[in-house]
């Protein structure tokens, strides 16, 4: 099989595809034939192990596995004798935060771990599509009370965690305002914010409503000039550590001071968030952004693409093609 190697912690260009031995699933796994996978940002810092915290997950002074990946979607070609969940021909989509070596034509994973079954009708592209961003989006909503009507913004609406936030947030009754570029204001639009805003001709921070919650989904922005949009108890949260790693310490600040506040979103519990997915996808109210779809030979050009933060959505590898 082919898979995507590495020895050493770099940019794209550490990376090549070589030919490996199959695994075999133990009792408790299945081994999956991957037909695609996605290339996102927290591929791209556990490829570079930086910022340097990743590494005490992914390896301190070289990488723990020499594939990278954190999420698949493709066919169960075997099962352990322990294995019940699953047979072998499913369609299956799964995903793991922390790493899991998918970008590879073959892959062995944990029956009990997060993984489910692609809802019919759904394509491999759309499956894991749905999977990093809606997970990460996710643990932004569930740090704080969503209520019907509660006003939120989320900043860097064409993003994988922006573009699930938005739907995540319409799905609970929230009032969304969503902050993109001119040339994607339709795009954004069609996710069904209530309200977008072009950053590139309106300052977005200067706005005449007052927000429960600000979701940085690109963290480009940060706690400071995001205050005069929040309401007097209103949270900030960003997807990034931010200028100096503050949202590092702010959460603890914040807290004691009382008011406004900064909450760190640090992801956990894929199984939910896979489960979760799998049910909006089942009932057709979740539609994922893609933007690139690459063959499994480009993928330095996949990752170099992710890093240069033009994505719009989802980048794809596809094992299937040449």
């Amino acid at each position: 099989m082919r898979a995507a190697i590495r020895t050493q912690y770099g940019g794209p260009e550490v990376l090549s595809v070589k030919e490996q031995n199959t695994p075999t699933p133990n009792k408790d796994e299945v081994l999956v034939q991957v037909h695609r996978t996605t290339v996102n940002r927290t591929d791209c810092g556990i490829l570079r192990g930086q910022p340097f915290l990743i590494r005490f997950f992914s390896g301190l002074f070289k990488p723990s596995s020499s594939s990278p990946g954190t999420d698949f979607a493709g066919v169960i070609e075997n099962v352990g004798n322990e294995v019940d969940r699953f047979k072998v021909g499913d369609r299956v989509f799964g995903l793991r935060d922390d790493g899991l070596a998918s970008q590879r034509e073959y892959m062995t994973f944990k029956a009990s771990d997060a993984i489910e079954k692609i809802p019919e009708g759904i394509s491999f592209n759309d499956a894991v599509a749905s999977l990093e961003g809606a997970h990460y989006a996710y643990n932004f909503i569930n740090k704080v009370k969503i209520d019907k009507g509660s006003q939120v913004l989320v900043n860097g609406g064409t993003g994988a965690i922006g573009s699930a936030a938005i739907q995540l947030l319409k799905n609970m009754g929230a009032q969304v305002t969503a902050v993109t570029d001119t040339d994607h204001i339709a795009t954004v639009h069609a996710l069904g914010p209530d309200k977008t805003v072009d950053y590139l001709k309106t300052d977005f921070t200067v706005d005449d409503i007052k927000y429960d919650f600000v979701f940085d989904a690109v963290g480009k922005s940060s706690f400071d000039p995001c205050k005069k949009l929040l309401k007097p108890n209103g949270v900030y949260i960003s997807s990034e550590l931010g200028p100096g790693a503050k949202n590092l310490y702010l959460p603890l600040v914040t807290k004691i001071k009382g008011g406004q506040r900064v909450i760190f979103p640090i992801p956990k519990d894929c199984k939910r968030s896979v489960k979760i997915t799998t049910d909006l996808l089942s009932k057709g109210v979740f539609q994922p952004l893609i933007d690139t779809v690459y063959p499994m030979t480009s993928i330095q050009d996949a990752y170099t693409y992710v890093e240069s933060g033009q994505k719009i959505g989802n980048v794809i590898i596809d094992y299937t093609s040449t």
